[in-house]
């Protein structure tokens, strides 16, 4: 009780210090936990909850009526992906979106978004899971950019969770373009096939892979790790990230 009321005077105290303001509507931002963005633009960022009609297996929101959810809908458009189910704290929009280009520019995670972050990891349908495994950058990405923030995610959730983080047993090989906004779907893929591997696959054996990363988007780089998790022996692989596409 005295650390949390500490902390909570210290984030008061820097606040003023400093204010800083909303990256999307310029407001002062209330408090550092909130990040990079104020309150009212995190209340208007679509962050997923419990009533939510999600994809049983890759997480994408679905517009049914009250009258038809049920636990078992699915989009069909994740059939060929591999991963066993995959989760988001909501779209990569507002809030979400701004959280993750700043987390690629500096290593941390404000306390709000880590715990929205744990509240999915806890609640989602991943099961018992038994490591964390982040996504690879390939080994010039990573020096050029000083962190991986895959890695921050996975350090972010471990505790809550009581799973240790593998940085060790998936590797990314294949080196692709920094920018693939502007590719298709196909083009994604590409970028992505046979672009990761597991070193020493005995140590991944009948293991439950939790594999984060900030965004989904087509499922290409969750499903390439997938394939290398599953070929070494892994039992299942589910993907949670910070955020995913809406479509």
């Amino acid at each position: 009780m005295f650390l949390t009321k500490a902390s909570s005077l210290i984030d008061a105290l820097l606040s003023v210090a400093y204010p800083q303001s909303c990256r999307l509507c310029r407001r002062e931002v209330e408090s550092r936990q909130l990040g990079v963005v104020c309150s009212e633009c995190w209340n208007s960022t679509r962050v997923f909850s419990v009533g939510d009609s999600l994809c049983s297996k890759c997480g994408l929101l679905l517009f049914v009526l009250p009258q038809h959810v049920t636990n078992d809908l699915y989009c069909r458009r994740c059939e060929s992906q591999t991963f066993t189910a995959a989760r988001a704290c909501g779209i990569y929009e507002k809030g979400l979106r701004q959280s993750v280009l700043e987390l690629k520019r500096k290593p941390n995670i404000a306390r709000h978004l880590s715990s929205l972050l744990q509240s999915v990891a806890i609640g989602s349908p991943f099961g018992e899971t038994s490591r964390i495994i982040p996504v690879p950058l390939h080994p010039a990405r990573q020096r050029a950019r000083g962190f991986n923030q895959a890695v921050v995610i996975a350090r972010s959730i471990s505790s809550a969770l009581n799973l240790p983080v593998d940085e060790k047993s998936l590797v990314r090989i294949q080196y692709s373009e920094r920018h693939r906004a502007g590719l298709d779907a196909r083009g994604r893929w590409d970028t992505v096939n046979n672009a990761f591997t597991v070193p020493n696959p005995r140590l991944i054996k009948d293991e439950r892979i939790l594999l984060v990363d900030d965004v989904l988007t087509t499922g290409a780089t969750a499903t390439s790790c997938a394939n290398a998790l599953l070929d070494a022996g892994a039992s299942t692989v589910c993907v949670l990230t910070i955020a995913r596409s809406a479509r």
